[in-house]
């Protein structure tokens, strides 16, 4: 009874040839009258329920058989690893294959083109208690392969997990759904789906052509609701609620044949449609998840019954008339004037030839399609007069009502070359930058969006270009200057990019470059190059010349961006990329410098958090008399450690803090810090400490420095000549007048005002000499090269005699050798810092240095 399926139990051994079966083995022991008579009961009883069991054992057997095979879907018994225990009749059926050519095989047999690990998301969902669902591939033992839709589901079996996989051949319905969209594209009437709220969701070919939407174009975008004006069929506005799709939504019931009419907004063109609307429901829903629609194109025949009413009407329009048989065409005065009022063409031919080739074509099809089909037309159409001049007509045409030979075929011309003048006037003026002439930012991001879907042209680069130190000249001599200098600047780029790209005005002093990639890749940077070169010489305005450079990101499609946006975004990184580290130099976009962009998000989004968090401390490093070795003073230097950066040295940070406008409020936390604890200085008796603190030219041109200087002073009961504030030279070139009046105030508390790293900038002497400065810091860029490197020799010797000249102190930075000392002392500076004496120290240590040395502050 027992048939070969895979499954049979494997652990219960065969009974030995020389010993009877077991229920036979029972029933001589229970006839063995050397047993007691219970014992012998007790192995009859043994007998009866072994011989039940067994056939009750036999009997699901073939229930499960039967059961098995009954399936009309093939159904295969899989193992853990994908052997296959088990086929029933349809499976042997369906895969035309011998039993043991599939059973004790892997299940790629049947499914030749399953990854290597196929079976994981399927054990996955059995055990997350679902069936594993997928549409794969069959294949017969001809070779042939068929669809199936695979339900799998997991059981136990002899305490091992397998699987029960059960395929549905999909054949048929695939050729269903062929047919099914074969019909709906050869259908001469739309078909149009719309979801509840109104919007289309699918339009058969049909559909797309009567509402005159290109193949290829988004069918959401075309579609959008807000081009579209709905009219009733006497030329009303047709409200909302009564559109066909949205009452059969809204009633649940069949809308049948209604007139109506669709005029799009941009196109200028109206529609006339008979529709049927039919609610759709899903699958045990009670109300309508979306609307079919069913029109036909009726434009013609509406248009026919008013054409020539309208004609009278409206001026500069006129009406036309063409005998189909002889190919005569009359045309009202007005058609005979906007065409050619000295010789009019009396021919639809002699009106064909005076068009341009292309739209001579486009018009015989017209009319050809007009003829054979009785369908209406609607073309703006180009072309010369006998005199040579140009003329531009909407022509509008279709059968006569009433001709069903269509032997005449009737319409309007219209003279439309003032708005094509000023349609041309206004896609110019939007697409260009009205200072510069060049591209605007919506015209070069369409441009490098056609560029990059272009298979052939797919391989861009793109240069975002800035413009360096741009915002110093727009400041100083006006906006009237800095768009001189924008006007020039796109001028010198127009002549280095040649033809080799397309130049736009992206935004402020900012200019994109799309250009070819070229071959080698290095196009892009010989365009570049010869930007740069042309920023060589300066830019003059009236008297003043100006030195104005560029910082260049390069990025290239498709490897440094698939999408426009990203493209330019990436360029964009590289451009800051290029302005942090050399100016007028380009840079191009690579992985690192994303990462680069990531690391720096990652610090400024940690650095704005760092004072609420508590994050920051200040370390204190002496200044010493040179000579003598006395402390006179202390630089409060800013230190943070963060959770999960760690310790952060102030050059990763502080120019972050620069860019994102953090240092400001960074900049008032280190004052209010180092007053704070010079406060508590001189209540543990040290004396009064001075302490120098940097300011950002943010801090000095953002906010009123000398209220917030006075108020912190005030808080902490500090004397003026407690602080000392150490500005770049920045606030030398940028002098003005509010940075006056704030030195004169900071001056006035007896606050002690600093150049810092003086030498290292732009520094001119003639707004050095008008600022109430009382001396400068010596760059350690300088005093690391002493005494051996004769140019930084020299250095120092100039900015020694700089201080000495205007009367000014001086403090050198970064001494670290006696050598240096002893040249620097001299020189005749009389205070350094550095490592030769202390690095930064934290505040109890530097009072102990104090102490120890019996430094005097006074």
């Amino acid at each position: 009874m027992k048939q070969a399926t895979g499954m049979e139990d494997a652990t219960l051994p065969d009974h030995p040839q020389d010993e009877p079966p077991l229920p036979d083995a029972l029933a001589a022991a229970a006839d063995d009258p050397t047993l007691p008579t219970s014992a012998r009961a007790l192995l009859r009883r043994a007998r009866e329920a072994l011989l039940a069991a067994r056939s009750d054992a036999d009997a699901a057997h073939l229930r499960y058989h039967a059961l098995f095979d009954a399936v009309p879907d093939p159904v295969s018994i899989l193992d853990a690893q994908g052997i296959v225990l088990d086929l029933n009749r349809a499976g042997l059926l369906a895969y035309q294959r011998p039993r043991e050519a599939i059973v004790g095989q892997p299940i790629e047999v049947l499914n030749p083109d399953l990854p290597r690990d196929h079976l994981a998301p399927v054990w996955d969902a059995v055990h997350r208690g679902r069936t594993y669902v997928i549409e794969v591939t069959n294949m017969r033992g001809d070779g042939s392969r068929f669809p199936v839709e695979v339900h799998s589901a997991g059981f136990e079996h002899e305490g091992r997990p397998c699987l029960v996989a059960v395929a549905r051949d999909l054949s048929e319905r695939r050729e269903a759904e062929v047919r099914y969209r074969e019909l709906m594209d050869v259908m001469d009437r739309g078909i149009a789906i719309h979801d509840t709220a109104g919007r289309f969701v699918y339009g058969n070919p049909a559909a797309l052509r009567l509402l005159g939407i290109r193949q290829g174009t988004s069918l959401g975008d075309t579609a959008n609701l807000g081009d579209w004006i709905a009219l009733a069929p006497d030329g009303g506005e047709m409200p909302w609620a009564e559109l066909p799709p949205i009452r059969a939504l809204r009633e649940g019931r069949i809308v049948e044949s209604t007139l109506m009419g669709l005029y799009h907004r941009r196109r200028r063109q109206l529609y006339w449609l008979t529709v049927n609307a039919v609610p759709q429901y899903p699958p045990g829903g009670d109300r309508p998840h979306q609307v079919l629609s069913l029109f036909s194109d009726v434009t013609t025949l509406k248009r026919d019954s008013a054409m020539f009413d309208r004609v009278q009407a409206l001026a500069h329009i006129g009406g036309w008339e063409l005998d189909c048989t002889s190919d005569r065409l009359h045309l009202t005065a007005e058609a005979a004037r906007i065409l050619d009022s000295h010789a009019p063409p009396d021919t639809m031919e002699a009106l064909v030839a005076m068009l341009l080739p292309s739209d001579q074509t486009r018009l015989r099809d017209a009319l050809g399609a007009a003829m054979l089909e009785a369908s209406g037309f609607d073309l703006e159409l180009q072309g010369l007069r006998h005199d040579g001049s140009p003329f531009w007509v909407r022509a509008i045409g279709g059968p006569r009502h009433g001709d069903p030979a269509t032997s005449r075929l009737t319409g309007t011309l219209q003279d439309i070359a003032r708005s094509k003048r000023d349609e041309e006037i206004l896609r110019l003026q939007a697409r260009t930058d009205p200072l510069t002439g060049l591209l605007n930012r919506d015209a070069i991001l369409g441009e490098l969006e056609a560029r990059m879907r272009d298979g052939v042209r797919g391989k861009v680069a793109v240069l975002y270009i800035d413009l360096d130190r741009f915002k110093f000249v727009n400041d100083a001599l006006g906006h009237n200057a800095g768009d001189e200098l924008l006007v020039a600047a796109a001028h010198r780029i127009g002549r280095a990019v040649g033809d080799a790209g397309s130049i736009a005005r992206f935004g402020g002093d900012e200019f994109l470059v799309v250009c070819d990639a070229g071959p080698d890749a290095s196009h892009a940077e010989r365009v570049a190059n010869a930007i740069l070169d042309s920023f060589g010489d300066g830019f003059r305005f009236d008297s003043e010349e100006f030195s104005i450079t560029a910082s260049i990101g390069i990025a290239h499609a498709p490897d440094d961006g698939d999408r426009p946006q990203t493209l330019i975004q990436n360029a964009d990184a590289a451009m800051y990329e290029s302005k942090r580290r050399i100016r007028n130099g380009w840079q191009r976009f690579t992985p690192a410098l994303a990462q680069s962009q990531q690391d720096r998000l990652r610090v400024e989004t940690h650095l704005r958090r760092a004072i609420d968090n508590d994050e920051f401390h200040l370390v204190y490093q002496p200044q010493v008399e040179l000579r003598h070795g006395r402390i006179v003073a202390a630089e409060a230097l800013i230190r943070w450690r963060n959770r999960q950066l760690g310790e952060m040295r102030p050059d990763h940070f502080i120019d972050h803090a620069e860019s994102t406008g953090d240092i400001v409020r960074i900049g008032a936390w280190v004052m209010r810090e180092a007053c704070r604890q010079s406060a508590a200085w001189r209540d543990a008796g040290l004396g009064v400490v001075r302490v120098a603190v940097n300011v950002s030219f943010r801090q000095l041109v953002g906010d009123d420095l000398a209220a917030n200087v006075g108020a912190v002073l005030a808080e902490f009961d500090l004397p003026g000549s407690a602080l000392e504030l150490e500005f770049t030279e920045r606030v030398l070139i940028e002098d003005a007048p509010d940075t006056l009046k704030t030195f004169a105030a900071l001056r006035a508390m007896g606050v002690m005002l600093t150049i810092d790293d003086f030498g290292e900038g732009y520094s001119a002497l003639n707004y050095l000499r008008r600022l109430p400065i009382h001396g400068l810091k010596l760059s350690q860029l300088f005093v690391g090269g002493v005494p051996d490197d004769r140019s930084d020799v020299a250095v120092c010797q100039a900015v020694a005699g700089i201080a000495r000249g205007l009367g000014l102190g001086l403090v050198a930075e970064g001494v670290e050798s006696e050598a240096q000392r002893r040249f620097l002392i001299d020189l005749g500076v009389p205070v350094g810092q550095g490592f030769l004496f202390a690095p930064g120290m934290s505040a109890d240590e530097f009072a102990r240095r104090v102490r120890d040395t019996g430094g005097v502050f006074g």
